[in-house]
């Protein structure tokens, strides 16, 4: 009989959900990874996503399919051009078009709805506070709202069956820290893709704000950067 806590893990198969995705296995977590094909610009992620899900040994990969596109608003998701070689002060002045209208709350409220099928505890998500583009919804006072919440709004939570936990053990770690991390762990960040728009083939772009923090990162951890740029 198996015995392992479940965890589900919201996957983009970028460098911050991967890593957290090992980061839950090697605590000992069955893995159930989760991802999302929004009709995202960058959709060749989903199949890095599930080349992750292989690799760590997840007992299941779940992809849910769903259009922002008919809500726009977002250069991921709208005919809106893609900020490219912007520093990383730009990046944090203000919240950038590549925020995607409510995209964690939308990915952690599937992902709550499967916990409670799996009767599972543990939601881990990949989001940093230091790290990051700016997004509203990767601050840890987000995070908190959304536990208590989801703690209230399902019958596990009010029944007391099962406590839900929003788990992010990124949150404090800089993109360096964070492949230092996944190395020790043993992940191939070869598997990952990070740029918000490839060529056709799923070449990353090399301008994008994702590129950007993920060369800079790679470049402050003292590790080769496998990806490929246009």
């Amino acid at each position: 009989m198996n015995h392992l806590k479940k965890a589900i893990v919201l996957s983009s198969g970028g460098i911050d959900s991967t890593t957290a995705m090992a980061m839950a296995k090697h605590e000992g977590f069955e893995i159930y990874s989760l991802s999302f094909f929004y009709r995202q610009r960058h959709a060749v992620e989903l199949e890095a996503a599930r080349k992750v899900a292989d690799a760590i040994g997840a007992k299941e990969h779940l992809v849910i399919n769903f259009d922002l596109t008919k809500i726009g608003g977002s250069s991921l998701t709208d005919d809106i051009d893609m900020p490219t070689s912007r520093d990383e002060r730009s990046m944090t002045r203000e919240i950038p078009v590549t925020y995607v209208p409510a995209r964690n709350t939308i990915f952690l409220s599937f992902a709550l709805a499967w916990a409670e099928i799996l009767e599972s505890s543990d939601i881990f998500i990949g989001v940093n506070a230091i790290d990051y583009s700016g997004y509203p919804d990767c601050r840890p006072e987000y995070i908190d709202a959304f536990e208590r919440m989801a703690n209230l709004a399902t019958k596990a939570g009010v029944e007391g069956t099962t406590k839900i936990k929003i788990r992010t053990p990124l949150m404090r770690l800089t993109k360096a820290q964070i492949i230092n991390k996944g190395i020790e762990l043993g992940v191939d960040y070869t598997l990952t893709h990070s740029c918000y728009d490839p060529s056709p083939q799923g070449i990353a772009c090399g301008r994008c704000d994702s590129c950007f923090l993920r060369k800079k990162g790679f470049k402050e951890a003292g590790v080769k950067d496998p990806t490929r740029y246009v």
